[in-house]
C-alpha cells in the first residue's frame, strides 16, 4: 500500500535512487525506497517533511524484514481463516507489518464492522505475543544503552561495542 513523502536524512547523506532505507514515520519504523534527493531548505519544504530517513538497510535489516514478511503472511492466512470460521463479511486484501514489529495493519475492501475490527486486534496481539516484537521495537527506538549507535539514546551515533541489536543501530 505505499505512500510517497519527503524524509530528512538524519546523517545528511544522499542515498541513490532505489536504495532501501529505514525511515521513522508517524506510524513507526518503516522500510522505504528512495526516489530522488530533494533539497529541503525553504520553510515550506521543511513543514512538508513526512519523517526521518535513518539509514540505508544493511544485511541484518534485510534478514529482519524477511522474518517480518513471514509473520505478516501467516497473519494474513490466519485472518482469512478466522473470517471464514466466524462468517464475517470482510474481504482482506493485504496485511502490513512495520519494521519495528509494533504495528500490524489489516487492509480490507469496503467497510469493516466492529466484529472484524475486534478480530484484527486479537490477531495483532496474538502475533506480538508469539514473536515478541515489542521488546525489539523498544530497542530499535531507544537503543540498548549509552552510545549504542542508534543516535537515539546517546545522540552521538558512536559505537560502544555493547549493542546486541546490530541491525537496530547499524553496528556489527
Amino acid at each position: 500500500m505505499g505512500a510517497m513523502g519527503r524524509y530528512r536524512s538524519i546523517d545528511h547523506r544522499t542515498h541513490r535512487p532505489g536504495a532501501r532505507v529505514l525511515c521513522r514515520t508517524a506510524r513507526g519504523l518503516e522500510i522505504g525506497e528512495t526516489v530522488c534527493a530533494v533539497e529541503i531548505d525553504d520553510p515550506q519544504s521543511v513543514q512538508s517533511v513526512a519523517g526521518e530517513l535513518l539509514r540505508q538497510l544493511g544485511p541484518e535489516d534485510e534478514l529482519i524484514a524477511e522474518r517480518l514478511d513471514r509473520h505478516r503472511d501467516r497473519a494474513f492466512l490466519a485472518c482469512e481463516r478466522l473470517l471464514r470460521e466466524r462468517s464475517l463479511s470482510g474481504t482482506l486484501i493485504d496485511v502490513e507489518q512495520l519494521f519495528d514489529g509494533e504495528s500490524l495493519y489489516f487492509y480490507f475492501l469496503g467497510p469493516v464492522d466492529t466484529q472484524t475490527q475486534a478480530l484484527t486486534a486479537e490477531l495483532a496481539e496474538t502475533y506480538d505475543r508469539k514473536v515478541g516484537f515489542r521488546t525489539f521495537a523498544k530497542a530499535l527506538a531507544e537503543g540498548c544503552g549509552p552510545d549504542c549507535g542508534t543516535g537515539v539514546s546517546c545522540g552521538t551515533g558512536g559505537n560502544c561495542g555493547t549493542c546486541k541489536l546490530s541491525a537496530a543501530c547499524g553496528r556489527s
